[in-house]
């Protein structure tokens, strides 16, 4: 018996034309399973991808465009235009403080402490007239009441300057103001002796006394810590004009090495010897980094011979017509006081203050000629030194006699020799080492003012000139680069 064979099922002739088609269902989510009705919980989601910085993302591209030439042709133009730049900027910088600061030492610093020490000068001055004038009493000359009057002028114009280029509650401020609270009554004090001196009441002593402890007490003392911090200011502008700028030389070296790096590596992959805008770039860089050690090389030695031919000489004749002035101030007030003051040494000695006052204070004068005389460094500026020590000299013999005759009890002879009615008294030696002084110090401020200004003028130019070579040197490496971009394209 044939059997029939089963035919396999035919295959679906999908939906008739026409027919309508039925929408797809989405896919459901997996559900969770239950077993003894518990549900399984879902596994966690993954926490969400941090989103990336802009530092990051850049960095991403700056190193997938490193992996190209052009890439790196890029990186290395902008790391050179960097670096000549930074050299000229801080270039630029540095040469400009420097020169301002050799422009202080020039007109402000050293003027200052010029100040100072004409401050003190007036002041000493005006306290050696008052004891000359009170000594002379009746017998005052109109000149010398004049030069007292000068002094006290001059001291307050030099102090209200002084007060102008201070800084507001530095200590230079508080010693001015305190100087200019104490020159109205020191004149109050001289006044009063004069006047009860003219009528001859013997208080005018005193109160000239009175004035002059005032003014070696209170007002030199201040005079010279005025002119010490000045002096102090000079010597921080002086350091700051000669201080080596380092900064500069070190990115000038750097800049100068990344671009002999970049040329030799421009010849490794092209064989070319020279790139233009590299060499440019080259030679404005070492234009900038010569200039840079020159100038300051010039500016030093102009400022250090400024200050050895010119503040050293200044600072110890200032010291010579100080105690120049205190002698002369200790031998009046010995006439005035007539031994009256004394002191009592180390050794229990007891001497005359205003004697033993005037011997430390012609000693001291003599230790600064000598001095003063080894900084000189011309004949202009010894001559005036000598003369004045020659007149030193012939002051120390002529006081020995007025000390002699005052001992002896002759107090008239003595203060002939020492105010003027002599033949040779001691106040003209005294003028004479003072109008010697005077134009030793003349000489030596002309020779400070020539040496400073040479200094500071080597800077001149310096601060723009490196700004402009730098942009002229980075738009060269610029370029330069861009000349070997443009083979690529």
């Amino acid at each position: 018996m044939t059997q029939t064979p089963k035919s396999s099922a035919p295959p679906d002739p999908g939906p008739a034309p026409g027919a309508p088609t039925m929408p797809s269902v989405p896919p459901q989510p997996a559900q969770p399973e239950q077993h003894s009705g518990a549900v399984r919980p879902l596994p966690p989601a993954p926490p969400p991808l941090a989103r990336r910085t802009a530092f990051a993302e850049g960095f991403d591209q700056l190193r997938a465009a490193a992996t190209t030439e052009p890439g790196r042709l890029r990186i290395i133009g902008a790391l050179l235009a960097l670096c000549v730049v930074a050299f000229g900027a801080v270039a630029a910088w540095q040469m400009t403080d420097r020169a301002a600061a050799a422009d202080d030492v020039l007109n402000r610093s050293q003027p200052l402490s010029s100040d100072a020490a004409d401050i003190y000068r007036s002041l000493a001055d005006a306290n050696t007239a008052a004891a000359s004038g009170y000594l002379a009493g009746l017998q005052e000359k109109p000149a010398m009441r004049e030069g007292y009057e000068t002094d006290i002028r001059t001291a307050a114009e030099k102090l209200v300057k002084a007060a102008a280029n201070s800084e507001p509650g530095s200590p230079s401020a508080k010693t001015i103001a305190e100087l200019s609270r104490l020159l109205p009554e020191y004149k109050g004090l001289v006044e009063t002796a004069r006047a009860n001196n003219r009528q001859g009441y013997p208080v005018g002593g005193a109160y000239l006394r009175a004035a002059n402890e005032m003014m070696q007490q209170k007002m030199l003392p201040s005079a010279e810590k005025l002119y010490q911090t000045e002096n102090q200011r000079l010597s921080s502008d002086y350091a700051d004009a000669k201080s080596f700028p380092w900064a500069a030389a070190g990115l000038g070296l750097l800049a100068l090495a990344a671009l002999v790096w970049a040329q030799r590596r421009n010849y490794q992959r092209t064989n070319r010897v020279l790139n233009h805008g590299l060499v440019t770039a080259t030679a404005a860089s070492t234009v900038v980094l010569l200039w840079l050690a020159v100038s300051h090389t010039v500016a030093r030695a102009g400022l250090d011979d400024s200050y050895d031919h010119g503040v050293r000489s200044l600072n110890v004749l200032h010291e010579a017509r100080i105690a120049s002035l205190t002698a002369r101030s200790d031998e009046n007030m010995n006439l005035v006081r007539r031994g009256a003051d004394t002191k009592t040494l180390a050794d229990d000695t007891v001497v005359d203050a205003y004697e033993w006052g005037y011997d430390r204070q012609i000693d001291q004068l003599g230790e600064a000629l000598d001095q003063a005389e080894g900084l000189a460094d011309d004949s202009a500026g010894t001559k005036p030194v000598q003369d004045a020590n020659g007149f030193m000299k012939v002051w120390k013999d002529r006081h020995k006699l007025a000390r002699d005759d005052n001992n002896s009890g002759n107090y008239q002879a003595a203060r002939d020799r020492v105010i003027g009615a002599a033949e040779e008294p001691t106040s003209v030696c005294f003028d004479n080492v003072d109008k010697a002084l005077a134009t030793a110090l003349t000489h030596e401020q002309n020779e400070f003012r020539q040496a400073a200004s040479d200094g500071r003028d080597s800077l001149t130019g310096l601060p723009t000139g490196a700004a402009v070579l730098a942009v002229l040197g980075a738009t060269g490496a610029v370029l330069g680069i861009g000349r070997r971009l443009s083979e690529y394209r």
